[in-house]
Order: C-alpha cells, then structure tokens, then sequence
C-alpha cells in the first residue's frame, strides 16, 4: 500500500459511461475516496460498491468525491452501476496499472485485493484502509479520515 503523506499516483482510466476521468482534475477543489475492489457482480464487492452509495450523500458533505476501481471493462461497470443505481463513477483499469501504482496486492495471492484510500485536495494521501473482507470498514474509514481532514 502507499504510505501516508505520500502524493497520490495521478491516472487517466474510462468511467462505465467511456468517459476520461483523471485523478488531477480533482486536485485543490475535492478530495477523493478512491477504492478498489476486485470484481463487479460478486457478493462482497457489491455490498462494498451499495455501502458507498448509501454513504454518498455524507462523503459529498465532505467535500469530496468516490471513485471505485476494478479491472472489470466499461459495459460491466456501465451495469452495475445501474443496477444498484450509484451515484458515483466506476472506473476500468483493465491492464492493472494503476493498480500496480497504487501498490494494492493480491487477496490469498489469488484475486485483486480490496484498497481505499483516502486523497486530500491537494493530492496526497491522508487515510488507507486494506481488507479484503470486511467492505463497511472501508466506508467507516473513508469516513473518519474525511471528518479528521476537517477539523485540522
């Protein structure tokens, strides 16, 4: 995992609509919760993808926006997002790579880990969270590290 306080890998990846999303857009206006997860449609990840939907609406007051990443492509995403009516972006990372620049591993070796992290408004990252099970945890993490940001 990247270390706190370190910058945040800036990517460029396709949300399920097949729009560009670039991690710098967001720098000195939000910050970003961004997760990643291993798989669209299985049973944890889409608990983890409808915890942050319902948590959506106190991220937002918090000045900041939830980006979730898997290696899934564009029409999966596009799916599961009108499945379970998300209101935030999905992003295809078919290649891994920015997995890779994010340093998230492998769950038992076998699958995609399961990684969130935290990024302030300028970039840098101020919470992370690694477990490959526990989905709410990564939302109640998300949630605290955004409240601290917000009284320092």
């Amino acid at each position: 995992m990247l270390e706190l306080g370190t910058e945040a890998p800036d990517f460029e990846l396709q949300d399920q609509d097949g729009n560009l999303v670039q991690l710098r857009s967001f720098r000195g206006k939000r910050s970003v919760v961004l997760f990643f997860y291993p798989r669209d449609n299985t049973l944890v990840c889409t608990i983890e993808v409808c915890a942050f939907r319902d948590a959506h609406m106190d991220i937002h007051a918090r000045d900041a926006v939830v980006l979730g990443i898997s290696n899934d492509a564009v029409p999966s995403h596009k799916s599961i997002v009108e499945r379970w009516k998300l209101p935030y972006r999905l992003l295809s990372d078919p290649d891994g790579g920015v997995r890779k620049a994010y340093q998230v591993g492998r769950t038992l070796g076998l699958f995609p880990g399961r990684v969130t992290y935290v990024i302030d408004k300028e970039g840098i990252v101020r919470g992370a969270v690694d477990d490959p099970l526990r989905a709410g945890m990564h939302v109640s993490e998300a949630l605290r590290t955004l409240a601290a940001q917000s009284t320092s």
